[in-house]
């Protein structure tokens, strides 16, 4: 197939290496891809090292060709600015596009938003929750639910026993996001907390920057037990020196780093919000809390420390789980996707 996918994020997070692989995956399938992308971005340079044809564009205004798209039978859209090329490039040329929607958030009451959503020929959420908020504004759309796959860091053993080193041996538990305010980090702060005077073994690290910082080493001045370690470039390493990884997020699309830390084999605690019960069932593929619930986020984290039979049952749950996330499945829904916007013109 001839697909034209459209990611102009600036930045290079969850969304963007969920693009990377499904493409990867595409062009093992033998697609021809073009890809439109932000020029200063870490995805346009990884999009250069692969067999694909490369359009920069720094705003949704431009890099508007006909050439672009002349051989793309669809536009697959990835993010939200995005979807404003897609419309403008769909009326200059008329090229269907579909749209993978990661957020959990109700769509923008702006007529441009609805404009957009509305010309676009199929509508995908990565969750139940993110179709739902889907629905309520487009219920006559082809709306589908294809979850982001996990992707599958390198890892160095060097590097995986100098952190084990450096945390002494304690059980260590990992949260990997950017440090805002609806990712939970305060819940992990007051969670930690309690873990001081519960189980001294017990060492959070916090994998992750952003704006929240600041107000966060605030909150856990004086906890021994919490350590903030930065945005990390080799995930692969962290995945293989922890223990758990923990997602208490107030609200989440997804949760692709869940999928990642149970892909490399670590049980994993998150938050009953959004997307996450998608992939955490409880007492099987991982723990839940409830939003905002630091008590019961401790007393899973004291109980995974001390009970290695609960750790193995949730890791072999987790494993089994992630069948319906793999990338050659992933991969081979949204292909009918496409068939069905060529076959049927839907909406």
């Amino acid at each position: 197939m001839r697909i034209c996918h459209v990611n102009l994020a600036s930045g290079f997070s969850g969304g963007e290496r969920q693009t990377l692989q499904l493409i990867k995956q595409q062009l093992m399938l033998n697609y021809q891809l073009t890809v439109v992308a932000n020029p200063a971005s870490p995805f346009y340079a990884e999009i250069e090292k692969l067999d694909c044809t490369l359009v920069a564009a720094t705003h949704f205004l431009r890099s508007h060709q006909r050439s672009i798209t002349a051989d793309c039978q669809v536009i697959h859209v990835h993010e939200g600015r995005a979807i404003y090329w897609a419309l403008i490039q769909s009326k200059l040329f008329n090229v269907p596009y579909i749209v993978t929607r990661r957020i959990d958030n109700p769509l923008k009451d702006k007529w441009l938003s609805k404009l957009a959503y509305n010309n676009a020929s199929a509508l995908v959420g990565l969750s139940r929750e993110i179709v739902k908020q889907i629905q309520l504004r487009h219920p006559k759309h082809l709306n589908s639910i294809i979850p982001s796959s996990p992707v599958t860091y390198p890892h160095n053993d060097t590097a995986v026993e100098a952190i084990k080193q450096r945390f002494n041996g304690k059980f260590l538990v990992i949260q990997a996001a950017n440090l805002l305010e609806h990712k939970g980090h305060d819940v992990t702060i007051q969670a930690a907390e309690i873990l001081s005077q519960r189980n001294p073994n017990i060492h959070i690290a916090i994998l992750g920057d952003g704006r929240e910082r600041a107000n966060l080493e605030h909150q856990a001045q004086g906890l021994s037990n919490v350590s903030f370690e930065g945005k990390q470039s080799s995930m692969g390493e962290w995945f293989q020196a922890a223990d758990l990884l923990i997602h208490p997020s107030y609200s989440e699309g997804l949760g692709s780093v869940i999928l990642e830390a149970i892909h490399a084999g670590l049980p994993a605690i998150g938050s009953n919000a959004g997307g996450i019960p998608d992939i955490i069932e409880h007492n099987q593929s991982g723990l839940l809390i409830e939003p905002g619930d630091a008590q019961t986020l401790a007393s899973h984290i004291d109980v995974l420390a001390q009970n290695t039979d609960l750790r193995e049952q949730l890791i072999t749950g987790g494993a089994e789980k992630m069948r319906s996330f793999d990338i050659r499945h992933t991969a081979t829904l949204y292909q009918d996707i496409y068939h069905k916007v060529l076959n049927n013109g839907v909406k």
